[in-house]
């Protein structure tokens, strides 16, 4: 009997055009033969079923149903296509959790701690994980910039500390440019990182649960065209994303290594993709996405068709392993 599948799509953040992409790429790929699959958007104001007429049903929140045509429809299993708040935070998972709901992303603790760049480096750090300088600021500290520069430098990187996409990124070049970077990063959050540049090549490593079993797909190696990998660079194709990276042995060796040790410490499940620059020939790691983009843009779908897998097959993998 097929499954009926809620694709959860949209979310609260800055992000919510991304994750509407990605959730119909998923609408478009799932195995008819296998699912049933039903848009879900999410937002604030709503949570709604959105039919092929684009027709809007409420979801009822007790038990995440819907009632189409007089006629209550429940899911087996929810599909997470939301890339930051609350898809990608935790909330979600949390709120899953209760309901007895299985669903294709990593748990409520994992989601949280990765979603926050400061805490996700935080516990890396005493297993060896090598990370940029990072100077911290919560909204209303006092801004010495003197000290974030003898801390970490210039150039640097001024980022919203929970936030994907690139929003709320800046790289300052002098002191002059804290201030406005600063600013930039504090209207999407309100803690931001402020990280040493670190100049070297940068990839993307996809590790997912696939088949029961824990794989690193092909490396992605990162050459913006702009000055990093912004948000132009990632959706606007103002950037080359090569895979497989063009790494020596011993480099890719390195990072694949590290990109899956970092998915076993966090006890990850689900799709994740990691973030490395090297630096004296060793990978430092920027940060972790638990719910990448999945449009046709995105970096974790081109590493699963260089690997041989079909968008199907990616997402029905995972879909299977939130139902064991």
């Amino acid at each position: 009997m097929k499954k009926n599948i809620a694709i959860i799509m949209g979310g609260y953040s800055s992000e919510f055009e991304i994750s509407l992409n990605s959730g119909n790429v998923v609408y478009q790929s799932l195995n008819p033969s296998k699912f049933n699959a039903f848009r879900i958007h999410i937002f604030k104001n709503k949570w709604v079923y959105v039919n092929k007429n684009d027709e809007e049903f409420p979801i009822d929140k007790n038990d995440f149903s819907t009632t189409i045509d007089g006629e209550k429809t429940k899911f087996d299993c929810v599909f997470n296509a939301i890339h930051g708040a609350p898809g990608e935070d935790g909330f979600l998972q949390g709120y899953f959790k209760l309901i007895n709901m299985p669903q294709t992303s990593c748990d409520m603790y994992q989601a949280a701690v990765t979603y926050n760049k400061r805490d996700c480096l935080s516990v890396l750090k005493p297993y060896g994980i090598k990370t940029a300088e990072a100077f911290y600021l919560n909204l209303g500290d006092v801004i010495n910039e003197d000290a974030i520069i003898e801390k970490v430098g210039l150039p640097c990187f001024v980022k919203a500390n929970k936030a994907g996409s690139s929003f709320g990124v800046s790289k300052a070049y002098k002191k002059e440019d804290l201030k406005a970077a600063i600013d930039v990063a504090f209207k999407e959050d309100d803690e931001i990182i402020i990280e040493s540049f670190l100049d070297g090549i940068e990839v993307s490593v996809g590790v997912i649960t696939y088949k029961g079993e824990t794989k690193v797909l092909p490396i992605t190696e990162i050459v913006s065209e702009n000055d990093f990998f912004d948000y132009k660079a990632k959706y606007l194709g103002q950037s080359q994303e090569i895979t497989p990276a063009r790494l020596t042995a011993e480099q890719e060796d390195k990072v694949n290594t590290l990109a899956k040790k970092v998915y076993e410490i966090l006890k990850m499940k689900g799709f994740s993709r990691s973030e490395f620059i090297f630096k004296d020939g060793e990978p430092h790691l920027l940060e972790i996405n638990t719910v990448p983009g999945m449009t046709k843009e995105s970096i974790l779908p081109q590493q699963a068709a260089v690997a041989g897998i079909s968008l199907s097959d990616l997402f029905g993998s995972a879909i299977e392993d939130a139902l064991k």
